[in-house]
């Protein structure tokens, strides 16, 4: 029986270009580093904005487990249909009960029970329901078993401090996503959470945080509400890869960027 488990989360994947570098990266990726369960966040799939039906398929054609998200998940027409009927796209548990769709799901793989557990932050963002809060509601519900996953999408590194830092000890592994910019703070936590401030994106190299940098710019310069698109051209995966052992303990955290 393997003695740990490697977990591969990748940050926003954005527009065509970075659908395209999961399609063209991914498989090789999961064979090089052995990681038996793959995680990654995808609200930013469908032209920047959302995602849909054949982007989530392309996804897990390329090999993806879970599909997370955040705040914009709710941008493209029938969205609410794809989250009652695809359990492995998650949608932020802490939005109120009635929204469509989960914040949770468990993964058996491997001879491991995963729990992947989606959130979104509060600050500087939509005052939705409390995340620590929900968190402590889904994680009393679960059994002692399951090696927890979370994807936080949240724009204040301060919140995403305190909440891994709250949560350490019954989370293993708890990484940040939203900003598209990998940080460099990754570390294990004093009672074994693995962290990341931020995943980054998989998107186009040559941009502003996944969208054209012309626009952007001149969003800047003259502050008007100019419209951003997403850029186009190479693209990179951006991630990190956590080692998991049985005692659900993290041992070991290894940025990616390809």
């Amino acid at each position: 029986m393997t003695e740990t488990a490697k977990i591969l989360m990748l940050g926003d994947i954005v527009a065509d270009s970075g659908l395209q570098a999961v399609k063209d990266k991914l498989p090789a990726l999961l064979l090089e580093s052995g990681a038996v369960l793959c995680v990654c966040n995808g609200e930013n799939a469908a032209s920047g904005l959302g995602i849909t039906r054949d982007n989530t398929e392309l996804l897990f054609d390329a090999g993806v487990d879970v599909i997370t998200s955040g705040n914009h998940i709710w941008e493209k027409d029938g969205i609410k249909e794809l989250l009652q009927r695809e359990a492995r796209l998650l949608r932020p548990a802490n939005y109120p009960a009635i929204a469509p769709g989960q914040g949770l799901i468990i993964v058996q793989k491997a001879g491991f029970g995963f729990a992947v557990v989606n959130l979104q932050g509060r600050e500087n963002m939509r005052p939705i329901d409390s995340p620590f809060d929900v968190a402590d509601s889904l994680l009393d519900r679960l059994s002692d078993g399951y090696i927890v996953i979370m994807d936080f999408h949240a724009e204040s590194f301060a919140e995403k401090e305190a909440l891994s830092l709250y949560l350490d000890g019954r989370v293993s592994v708890f990484a940040g996503t939203h900003t598209h910019v990998q940080t460099a703070d990754e570390r294990i936590l004093p009672k074994g959470c693995g962290y990341i401030g931020d995943l980054g994106m998989c998107g186009p190299v040559d941009s502003v945080i996944g969208v054209k940098t012309g626009p952007c710019i001149k969003r800047n310069l003259s502050q008007m509400p100019i419209r951003m698109e997403s850029a186009e051209g190479p693209a990179m995966l951006s991630g990190a890869l956590f080692t998991v052992d049985r005692d659900k303990r993290c041992t070991e955290i290894t940025r990616i960027r390809i």
